[in-house]
């Protein structure tokens, strides 16, 4: 790409833009960059406020990533066997999230630590005209919103042999006496 030369106006505004410009100096530092330099204008730096620290919201807790790295490297490998699967194609999206419901209600019930849920796999960029993908979309707002989302420990991908991008792992945690 050629440059292109600046005209004589342009060149003057330029001028008075640099010459405004002052070094940022940290107000920490600020003292000693004046007594190295010699006295100079200070010019009034605005910190933005510190975050301030918020209490998680009272309620129910949703799904976690409270996993450890064995049950990550375990579950990337394909190495865990769900105890139990819930298929969610051929329903429509409100069906779907009662389906869904149902099984993680049954699957605590049962003291089940993994849960494969089917959903399909999700559209593909060629594909986005279409309305594919919904119950995939939706499906981390159900986890999260469901009863029983303080016994969801983390959702993975599941490995290829158990329907790679087309279905997820739900584990759940341990019920606690």
């Amino acid at each position: 790409m050629a440059e292109r030369r600046l005209s004589a106006e342009e060149r003057a505004l330029w001028a008075k833009v640099a010459a405004s410009v002052r070094r940022y100096v940290p107000a920490e530092t600020e003292e000693a960059a004046a007594e190295s330099v010699g006295p100079r204008r200070r010019s009034v730096v605005a910190r933005p406020p510190a975050p301030v620290a918020r209490p998680a919201p009272p309620g129910r807790a949703g799904p976690g990533d409270t996993l450890d790295g064995t049950w990550d490297r375990r579950l990337s490998r394909g190495l865990v066997a769900p105890e139990m699967t819930v298929d969610l194609h051929g329903y429509g999206v409100a069906q779907a999230h009662g389906v869904l419901d149902a099984a993680l209600a049954q699957a605590v019930a049962r003291g089940a630590r993994v849960l494969l849920v089917i959903t399909g796999r999700p559209p593909r960029e060629r594909e986005a005209p279409y309305r594919r993908g919904l119950i995939r979309a939706a499906i981390g707002d159900w986890l999260t919103l469901s009863p029983h989302a303080g016994r969801i420990a983390a959702v993975r991908r599941a490995h290829q042999r158990h329907g790679g991008a087309g279905a997820l792992y739900v584990v759940l945690r341990r019920a606690r006496p």
